[in-house]
């Protein structure tokens, strides 16, 4: 996994460290940051930097490999599948959702009210927003 991408698990978190994973993983790849190809950090060493046993990061694996995003090969290591599913409207609309909701529990942990959530959105949506 190439850049500054950085993945966490939250043990305040009630969300199952697997699912997690599998979540940001997911989104990673949806959204274009983990292209096909690319190659995902070994079970052992993701697993040592966040400090989760190596079951866990095998099971999150498992899971992306069943839902089509990663592919591993023995002696290749795991990379993200060349032929990604596509997702329907309907889960694409469930996705966004999803993150939307994610966006604003992070907002008002901040101490930011719904209004200023929305308006940060806005400004991100301008044409001049670098």
């Amino acid at each position: 996994m190439s850049g500054p991408t950085t993945l966490l698990v939250s043990a305040s978190d009630p969300t199952p460290p697997y699912e997690q994973l599998r979540k940001q993983f997911t989104d990673l790849i949806s959204s274009g940051v983990l292209a096909p190809g690319d190659r995902v950090p070994p079970l052992r060493q993701l697993a040592r930097d966040l400090g989760l046993a190596v079951g866990t990061v095998a099971r999150t694996y498992r899971e992306l490999e069943a839902e089509g995003l990663l592919v591993s090969r023995r002696g290749g290591g795991t990379r993200v599948a060349d032929n990604l599913p596509r997702l329907s409207s309907d889960e694409r609309r469930h996705r966004l959702n999803e993150l939307a909701t994610s966006y604003l529990q992070h907002a008002r942990q901040l101490g930011v009210d719904d209004h200023a959530a929305l308006e940060a959105v806005r400004r991100a949506l301008a044409p001049d927003h670098p």
